[in-house]
Formats: C-alpha cells, sequence, structure tokens
C-alpha cells in the first residue's frame, strides 16, 4: 500500500517550471546585490569622505591637456624643457670645427645649407655625391686621420653640394655614409672598405687641399673637377725614391743612438743595423708577407748589431745601437690615433687600431728577443743597468733630435714644405723633456707628457694656418720622445730571466707612449678650443654626452 502524499510535497511538485535560466553561482533570494562601482577618476581624485571645494573643475586623465589648453591657440612647434640647441657655425672658423659641431646634433636640429650646392637647377646626383665623399674618407682614413676628422670630412663634401641630412659612420676598416631626404622618403645608403694603408702624407695635404676648396663659400668645384683631381692625387708618385727612404731609416737610427749617448762608431753602426733592417723589411713586403713578419724581419739586424759590437769587446754601447734601430720602428702615429679615437668616443675603431698597435709592438719584441737569446747561449754580456747612465750634452743631443725629426718626415713621405717645422716642434719638444727628466730628475712620464703636449698645440696652430692636415707636424715631432729604451730593456731582461723587471720596462714603455697620445691629443684640443681660426679666439662646442649612465 502506498504512502500517502503530504499536502506540502504535492503543492510543491505541481508549481509550473520558470523561464529564466538559474545558476548556482546566483544570489539567494532575500540577499541584495552590491551597489555599481563609482566611475573611475584621475589618480589624483579625492578619496571618500572629503568634502570637495564648491563647484571643482572636472578633473580627467593625467594624460588629457589641462583645461586652458586650445588646440585653436597651441604653439606651432614643442619646445623640449632642456631647449633646443643652438648651432653656433661662424663663416671665419675652419670647416673641420663646423662639421663638428653639425655632427654633434641630431639631424634635425643642423641648420641647413645656407647657399646653394651647386651651380645650375637640378644639382649633382646623390649617388655620385655619396661615392665621392667615401673614396676621399678612403684615403684619410688610410693616410691615418682620426675617425672623427674623416666623418666631418665626409660630412663637408655632402653638405657642401646640398646633402644635409647624412650620416657619415667610420670604423677602421669600413666606411658608410646614408642620405634621406625626408623622414617619409627611403634612405639611400653606400659604404667602401679599407683594405690598404699607406703613410704619405703629402698625399694627404693634397686631399685636404681639395677639402678646402669644395668647402669654399663659392662652391665652384663641380663633382666632376673633385673625380678629376682625386685621380691625380692617387696617380701621384711618392715625392721621395726608395733608396733616399732607406738612406733616412740609417740616419734616424744613427741620430737615435747618438741621442742616447753613443758616438761616432756607434752612429754609423746603428745607422748600417737600420739599413739592413729596411731592406729586409722590403724584401718581405715584396713577398706578399703580412706586416707582423715585415717589423719581425726589420726589428733583428739593429739587435744583431749590438750584440755584435758585444761579443767585439769594443767598449761601446751596445744598448745605443739596438734602441736606436727600434725608433723608426715603433707605430707612434698608430698609438696617438687610437686614443684620439677612443677620447673622441669611437670605441670601436680605438680598439681596433690599439689590437693593430699590439700586434706590431709584440712583432718588435719577437725580433728583438729572438737575437738576444741566441746571443745569451753565445755567452754575450748584455747589462741593462750599465746602459741607463744618463749623458747630458745639450747641444749635440739638440741636433740629434732634430735630424731624427726631419729623417722621420721623410719616412713619412712629408712634402719638403713641411719638413722644416717638423724638425722644429721636434727640438722644441727635447729640450722641454730633457729639462724636466734629466737636468730637472723628474718624471719621466711627465715630462713625455708636457713634451707631447706642446708638439700637438703647435702643431694644430699651424695646421690652423695652413688649412691642412695636423699629422705633418705632429707625427714626426713626436719622434724623439717614442720609448725606444724602455722597450729594448723590457725585452733584454725577459731574455735573461729577469720576467718582473722584464714585465716592469714594457710597462714603463706603454706608460710612456699613453703620456706621448694623451699630450698630443691634449695639446690639439687646446688649439681647438682657444683658436678656431687665425684671428678669432672663441669657445667650441663639446659632445654632449653622459657619465655612462
Amino acid at each position: 500500500m502506498a504512502e500517502p502524499v503530504g499536502p506540502d510535497e504535492d503543492a510543491e511538485d505541481r508549481k509550473p517550471l520558470s523561464d529564466e535560466a538559474t545558476s548556482e553561482f546566483a544570489l539567494p533570494e532575500g540577499l541584495l546585490p552590491e551597489p555599481p562601482p563609482e566611475p573611475e577618476g584621475s589618480a589624483f581624485a579625492l578619496p571618500e569622505g572629503l568634502v570637495p571645494e564648491p563647484e571643482p573643475e572636472p578633473e580627467g586623465s593625467a594624460f588629457a591637456p589641462p583645461s586652458t589648453y586650445s588646440a585653436k591657440d597651441s604653439p606651432a612647434v614643442f619646445t623640449p624643457a632642456y631647449g633646443v640647441p643652438l648651432a653656433r657655425l661662424p663663416h671665419n672658423a675652419p670647416w673641420q670645427d663646423r662639421m663638428r659641431t653639425m655632427l654633434r646634433l641630431p639631424v634635425g636640429d643642423r641648420p641647413v645649407p645656407e647657399a646653394p650646392a651647386a651651380k645650375g637647377e637640378t644639382g649633382p646626383s646623390v649617388p655620385r655625391v655619396l661615392d665621392l665623399s667615401l673614396r676621399i674618407g678612403e684615403l684619410l682614413l688610410a693616410g691615418g686621420e682620426g675617425a672623427e676628422d674623416v666623418e666631418a670630412a665626409m660630412f663637408a663634401i655632402c653638405r657642401s653640394y646640398g646633402l644635409d641630412r647624412c650620416e657619415p659612420t667610420v670604423t677602421f676598416t669600413l666606411l658608410s655614409v646614408t642620405y634621406q631626404p625626408s623622414l617619409v622618403d627611403d634612405p639611400l645608403t653606400a659604404n667602401r672598405t679599407v683594405r690598404r694603408r699607406g703613410t704619405d702624407y703629402t698625399r694627404l695635404a693634397a686631399v685636404y687641399q681639395l677639402l678646402a676648396d669644395i668647402n669654399a663659400p663659392a662652391h665652384e668645384v663641380s663633382p666632376e673637377e673633385a673625380y678629376r683631381r682625386l685621380a691625380e692625387i692617387r696617380r701621384n708618385r711618392h715625392p721621395y725614391p726608395g733608396w733616399v727612404l732607406t738612406a733616412a731609416a740609417g740616419l734616424l737610427a744613427g741620430a737615435a743612438s747618438v741621442l742616447l749617448g753613443g758616438d761616432t762608431t756607434v752612429f754609423f753602426v746603428a745607422a748600417l743595423g737600420a739599413v739592413l733592417g729596411d731592406r729586409l723589411a722590403w724584401l718581405c713586403a715584396g713577398r706578399g708577407l703580412p706586416e707582423f713578419y715585415q717589423f719581425l724581419a726589420a726589428a733583428m739586424p739593429p739587435a744583431a748589431m749590438g750584440v755584435l759590437l758585444t761579443l767585439l769587446h769594443a767598449g761601446l754601447r751596445p744598448s745605443a745601437v739596438i734602441t736606436g734601430g727600434l725608433f723608426a720602428l715603433i707605430p707612434g702615429r698608430a698609438l696617438v690615433a687610437a686614443v684620439q679615437d677612443g677620447l673622441t668616443g669611437f670605441y670601436i675603431t680605438a680598439s681596433a687600431r690599439l689590437l693593430e698597435v699590439a700586434y706590431f709592438f709584440v712583432a718588435i719584441v719577437v725580433g728583438v728577443l729572438s737575437v738576444l737569446y741566441v746571443s745569451v747561449q753565445f755567452g754575450a754580456q748584455l747589462n741593462p743597468e750599465g746602459a741607463l747612465r744618463a749623458v747630458e750634452r745639450p747641444v749635440t743631443q739638440t741636433v740629434s733630435s732634430m735630424v731624427l725629426c726631419a729623417t722621420f718626415a721623410v719616412l713619412l713621405q712629408q712634402s719638403r714644405g713641411t719638413v722644416l717645422f717638423a724638425t722644429l716642434n721636434g727640438g722644441v719638444a727635447w729640450v722641454v723633456y730633457a729639462s724636466i727628466a734629466v737636468t730637472a730628475e723628474g718624471s719621466a712620464v711627465m715630462a713625455t707628457a708636457v713634451a707631447a703636449g706642446l708638439v700637438g698645440l703647435f702643431g694644430q696652430l699651424m695646421a690652423r694656418y695652413r688649412h691642412t692636415s695636423s699629422l705633418p707636424y705632429v707625427t714626426a715631432a713626436i719622434g724623439p720622445l717614442l720609448p725606444g729604451s724602455a722597450t729594448y730593456f723590457g725585452v733584454l731582461a725577459i731574455s735573461q730571466n729577469n720576467l718582473d723587471q722584464g714585465f716592469a720596462y714594457l710597462a714603463k714603455a706603454a706608460a710612456l707612449a699613453l703620456a706621448i697620445a694623451i699630450g698630443v691629443n691634449l695639446g690639439g684640443e687646446l688649439a681647438r678650443l682657444f683658436m678656431r681660426s687665425p684671428g678669432t679666439v672663441s669657445a667650441r662646442s663639446a659632445a654632449k654626452r653622459t657619465r655612462g649612465f
């Protein structure tokens, strides 16, 4: 018998189903929902409970324009908080300074060319102008110019022919330049690789003369004329034949040996060793050997001549013979250019130049060390301590330093008009160095830095008066300051298993080389800072850089 169903349960089963869908997350009956949230306002909105001021203005987002802003009356341009940099480019300033100033500004802040680029309605072809700038930049970089000077020259060429929105880039082996007419146009980029490097300051001076004519206010040099003159510069032969260069290398080594206390016999022996080393290096170059092996071969004959004097017991100074032969081999200009690129912000190029200097330095060390090691095995008594005696012969040493600078200028293929000033500049540098390091018994590093600073200052001033590069007036003049003695003594100590003493001498040689490089660069910067052009005293805009953050 079925159980009877209660009245309440039966009524519940007979209720009609609701048409609305229900969910297990729905609020139960009798529970009121939370009130809707207030609309979010600005980050600066007043918190709850705080009575606002009467009739407050409606506040919006933090990025919305203020209530006083009007699009109709808005300014035409936006001025940043630090202001818009103003480029002051006087016409009487050298083109190098004007180009450096504009290169350190963003493209949009550079002033437009004040004169038409060239005669005619259409102007020169853009690819042709870019190619011309790359070819001239290649000659400058291969000749030893700093990266900043090469960029300034390339930018000056582009700007002279009306391409003001261009960006040149220089590394150790690659040159590139990009031109973009406007923000909506596609950029055009061209590049060129520097594969061969040579030292010919006569050619470098001719390139600077071409640059000065292109940047003249009259703009009379067309691209075709510039290409013709550039081809003539490339075809020009060196001003000195090979036998003159070999004789100059011998005279340089002999003068350096006299500078270190040698006599007439030491002069001729050192000159003979340098001549043999130069001929051996030419033979290696003719066989296609890299420069590393050329430096290694050139360093061996002077070391062999010094060892020969020791074995003959002639009572001479073999250290002066060996050191004199090293003066023509130390890559002073490459080191100065490396430090200059590093100080001006071209760190990739500076690192590559320093690596090149390190390879050449290692080649010299290996060449001398090989000869010294063999000589020690044969019983040669090479005493570095006995060779450190300072010799004071002011007149003789001053004349020797000037002969060294003159022969160095010949080896650099300088024009005859620049040899005299380079010789005088080097003589002054040696007098200053000897006065501090020998007479006053001061620090050799400090004396080297001061003398190199004067070389850079006088060389830069002379270059600005002649409107040319400062290299012909600086590179040969630093010859008497090169660390040949410290290099030889370090190598000799290593060959005698005195590693600590050897590395100490080599560290001193590196310190002297850096003192030369920094001194030359500082002297040049002082000349640019206080004298932008002959008769005009003004400051030069510095590079806008951070302190590493």
